[in-house]
């Protein structure tokens, strides 16, 4: 990475971080404008979250009497945010800064800012709506008629594209997803794994049912979503969203959302799941498969579990903002429109 310090480098990056701030700004008075209230979580959590696929910066936290006792670095506030809306908060929104080990690339940096915000009482299908005006609102503060990544193009001011997974993967992997997914949710990895295997998709001898749909997502799937216009993917299988409440329209699946432009995700949402011994459940499988692969797991946060009996059914979403600067500015890696990037280890 360039020394971004340098005048000269930091020249060329400054009309890009300027954008970034108009975004920032007319995305602030939008919320401000619709009754939100903004709120500044805490990045030092006793639980970083309990994706297992997800890595924190963890660290000691020492008493006054020398007493030592793990924290970690947030992954996102997502834990924190809900234990507000169970205080009684009813439409919040934080920039927060987040923190994720073992990424780093073009679309990855280990320090980010994450937007989220949450109604309560809301249907998913309108944090959907909120996400579109917010991308539109950041590319118009950017002055960017186009959202661009590389070679590819998105229109933030066309109606976006809608599509199920279950559509998804039969029209670009010519996949029966749900055919693999039983009515309680349980899936059947064999059944995914040889329909994977025809559709030309590598899959190894201890791939989950789990491994099998990642590789399909990513191979075949995501690089489709998001040319010409913005693409909303919802309802994915109950086993891929661990947050998230299952669909009354169909068990098998979530009220789970992604939205992507340009091939690139930006913004991951869910109707909110309330039960906390559903919740506990899904976390502890989900720190099990993190414990198989890589060796380790993080705490539950028992406060959070506690906080989601008196949690009020609500939506919320997490917006990745550094990428949707990336692609109002037409920037090629994350580092050209933060302000102040990380070093990298070789340096």
């Amino acid at each position: 990475m360039q020394r971004w310090w340098r005048p000269q480098f930091h020249a060329d990056r400054r009309g890009g971080l300027i954008a970034r701030n108009r975004a920032r700004s007319a995305m602030r008075r939008w919320f401000e404008d619709g009754g939100f209230i903004e709120v500044d979580p805490c990045a030092l959590q006793v639980s970083p979250g309990n994706e297992a696929h997800l890595h924190a910066f963890s660290t000691l936290m020492r008493g006054p009497d020398g007493r030592e006792r793990p924290a970690h670095l947030h992954t996102s506030p997502e834990f924190a945010c809900k234990k507000l809306l169970a205080a009684g908060e009813e439409a919040i929104f934080a920039f927060s800064h987040v923190f994720r080990n073992r990424e780093r690339g073009p679309l990855h940096h280990p320090e980010f800012t994450m937007l989220e915000w949450y109604r309560v009482g809301a249907p998913y299908e309108m944090i959907m709506e909120d996400s579109l005006s917010l991308i539109a609102l950041a590319a118009e503060a950017a002055g960017a008629a186009t959202l661009r990544h590389r070679d590819r193009t998105a229109d933030p001011f066309a109606e976006a594209e809608r599509i199920t997974l279950a559509e998804a993967f039969a029209r670009f992997a010519g996949i029966d997803l749900l055919a693999s997914v039983a009515p309680d949710g349980e899936t059947d990895r064999d059944s995914l794994a040889a329909a994977a295997r025809a559709a030309g998709i590598r899959v190894a001898d201890d791939d989950t049912w789990s491994d099998v749909f990642s590789r399909v997502l990513v191979e075949k799937i995501e690089p489709r979503l998001g040319h010409g216009r913005v693409t909303i993917l919802y309802e994915y299988p109950v086993a891929e969203a661990a947050l998230a409440r299952p669909s009354p329209a169909d068990p098998r699946v979530a009220e789970r959302f992604e939205v992507y432009a340009c091939g690139v995700e930006l913004a991951n949402g869910f109707g909110e799941l309330t039960e906390p011994d559903v919740q506990r459940k899904r976390f502890v499988a989900e720190m099990d498969e993190k414990e198989r692969v890589y060796g380790e797991r993080y705490p539950l946060d028992e406060d959070f579990l506690e906080a989601l009996a008196l949690m009020p059914p609500a939506s919320g979403v997490a917006l990745g903002f550094d990428r949707l600067a990336m692609l109002a500015t037409g920037a090629q890696r994350i580092e050209q429109v933060i302000w102040t990037p990380v070093a990298t280890i070789e340096e």
